[in-house]
């Protein structure tokens, strides 16, 4: 892909973001009011959800704090506009600088803003509309979840010289990998946790999937730091440690714990990613 291209990609997603926004922003005008609503459906359905998210942060918090469905909102919300405000800024820094890593960073970015998709689950308490579209979606936005994460894996072993064309059987082999994950994965369209997640089948083997992804790819950058004895990219590593940690909190959140802490590792994680990279290939 050339740098033109590239820079064609980051504006197409910087479109795709923004639209992302302006369905969150319409979707919270219908959903913020039956949040508040004791006699709505939707706030209804939403107290009979019991089943919390299953993370270790989440664990820590739930002990003390009850679940907040303005939370979660809150949590989209800076999903969205991160995501959005972090395509502008990779396109600006990195217009005229070939990075081959930082394309499948953008692709993790834009991954985050699939997380509107989860808001058609109050929608669907609202207007009870056919469960046929939650299903598709909660397909969808599994896709993007696991190709995002790949996506950090690609980057990972493209600092580290893989060739272009090897990089592009590996994307094409993520690609199947999530294809495939999304169409088996039993999805249950009747139940979703308080943090709008819809409940899925093999929820544990998709955990460790990721656990093995973040390891594998943090290890990679910190190799990749030895052999070029370069130690910028031992802060990318630190950078992809902080996004997914982020990405994980308001990922699986239903507190106000979740929110500042996760926003604050994807910012200072996604500057630490992209000021070193700015700068390494700068010099090359």
């Amino acid at each position: 892909m050339t740098l033109s291209e590239r820079n064609i990609f980051f504006k197409a997603g910087i479109a795709f973001c923004a639209v992302c926004v302006l369905l969150i922003t319409a979707a919270s005008v219908i959903i913020i009011p039956g949040y508040q609503d004791t006699d709505s459906n939707l706030y209804l359905r939403l107290e009979e959800m019991t089943q919390r998210p299953s993370s270790v942060f989440h664990a820590l918090t739930s002990r003390f704090l009850e679940k907040d469905y303005y939370a979660v909102h809150a949590s989209l919300a800076v999903l969205s506009v991160f995501s959005l405000t972090g395509m502008i800024l990779i396109y600006y820094f990195f217009e005229r600088t070939s990075a081959p890593e930082i394309l499948y960073i953008a692709i993790f970015i834009i991954s985050l803003s699939f997380e509107v998709i989860r808001l058609i689950l109050p929608l669907h308490l609202i207007y009870s509309f056919s469960s046929v579209y939650i299903r598709t979606s909660s397909q969808i936005l599994l896709f993007a979840r696991f190709f995002g994460v790949f996506s950090l894996f690609a980057a990972s072993i493209c600092s580290a010289g893989l060739e272009v064309q090897k990089i592009r059987y590996v994307i094409f082999t993520m690609i199947i990998a999530a294809m495939i994950i999304t169409i088996s994965v039993p999805i249950d369209v009747l139940n979703w946790d308080t943090g709008i997640n819809i409940i899925t089948g093999f929820g544990s083997i998709f955990r460790g999937i990721e656990l093995v992804v973040f390891i594998t790819t943090t290890v990679s950058f910190l190799i990749t730091a030895r052999n070029h004895d370069s130690r910028g990219y031992i802060h990318v590593a630190i950078g992809i440690m902080l996004v997914l940690a982020g990405r994980h909190i308001l990922l699986n959140t239903d507190n106000w714990a979740g929110p500042l802490p996760g926003i604050s590792m994807l910012i200072f994680g996604t500057w630490f990613i992209c000021t070193k990279l700015h700068k390494i290939h700068l010099w090359l």
